[in-house]
């Protein structure tokens, strides 16, 4: 859950089919939201009525949620919304590790109802009190959710980390400090909480890489280099030897498939395809407990 970054650790996770879900509430960037969605997929009887939404522009939206729920008709809106969390909350059930990405410790505040915000949804920022959190209300709020959660799944595992993405809408200082709050504030919380560790994300980017030529274009966002860079660092912490083998021969898998032949036709294709289904065949008989039925699929059809 969290920022967009968490998109692409899921993105690769995913990939490697680990048993995954993403982002509940859509993207969100701030401490006082992630915790108060956290909040809600705890409580089973919380659902979403017409009451927690509003309507803009023409479409139905929830300042609880990212506009990836936001539609023309408010019942896909509720019924989405409550279909994530409804899942959410049978994945938790099960879940072995809880990853947190956190963007920015600066805040929207509803003027109406005195809330903060997860998304603003292009409403005019008349409507908001822009509010910059103090280290101790992001201890204070996140202390007391981590707490709930621990209680609540004494096994699950969190792992928090800073989104290495700027939030530059304030200029490049207002991003520095923001970020800076939410390091201190989470090296504070792994202190206090056993059951969380944090992942320097954020460190990797602005130490380890330290240079434009692992940006985007936008000179924001990191491009696939970077996130490849650490994505290897969150390998080699969290995953065994045997996992980094098969996480290795999973993703020589999705290489294959991403191969785009000349001649598809050709004898030489159909052995490649061939040699990948044997492959398949024998990951499944070591590793029975993943499904390869897209791949195969994939690799038995004519055109690919």
């Amino acid at each position: 859950m969290g920022s967009c970054f968490a998109e692409h650790i899921f993105e690769r996770l995913n990939d490697l089919k680990f048993n995954t879900i993403l982002n509940p509430f859509g993207i969100i960037f701030n401490p006082i939201s992630i915790a108060k969605s956290l909040e809600i997929i705890l409580d089973e009887y919380r659902i979403f009525e017409k009451k927690d939404l509003f309507q803009h522009f023409g479409g139905w939206h929830s300042f609880q949620h990212h506009s990836s729920f936001s539609n023309l008709k408010e019942e896909v809106v509720l019924e989405n919304i409550n279909s994530a969390l409804s899942e959410a909350r049978g994945f938790l059930k099960k879940a072995e590790y809880l990853i947190l990405t956190f963007g920015t410790s600066n805040v929207f505040v509803s003027e109406k109802t005195g809330q903060v915000v997860s998304n603003c949804h292009k409403v005019p920022q008349k409507y908001f009190i822009h509010k910059k959190l103090s280290v101790d209300e992001i201890i204070l709020t996140l202390d007391d959710i981590f707490r709930k959660y621990a209680s609540a799944f004494p096994n699950l595992k969190i792992v928090t980390s800073v989104s290495p993405i700027r939030h530059v809408r304030g200029g490049l200082v207002v991003n520095k400090v923001s970020k800076a709050k939410l390091l201190v504030a989470l090296d504070n919380l792994t202190s206090l909480h056993p059951q969380v560790e944090y992942f320097p994300s954020y460190e990797l980017m602005m130490d380890d890489l330290r240079d434009y030529r692992f940006y985007k274009k936008d000179l924001i966002h990191p491009n696939e280099m970077a996130v490849d860079y650490i994505w290897d660092f969150f390998s080699k912490t969290f995953f065994s030897k045997n996992t980094i083998g098969l996480n290795s021969k999973l993703k020589k898998l999705n290489v294959a498939k991403s191969h785009r032949p000349f001649h598809p036709e050709s004898e030489e294709h159909l052995k490649f395809k061939k040699s990948q289904i044997l492959k398949i065949k024998e990951l499944e008989n070591e590793f029975s407990f993943l499904n390869f039925e897209d791949e195969k699929e994939f690799f038995l059809a004519t055109k690919n």
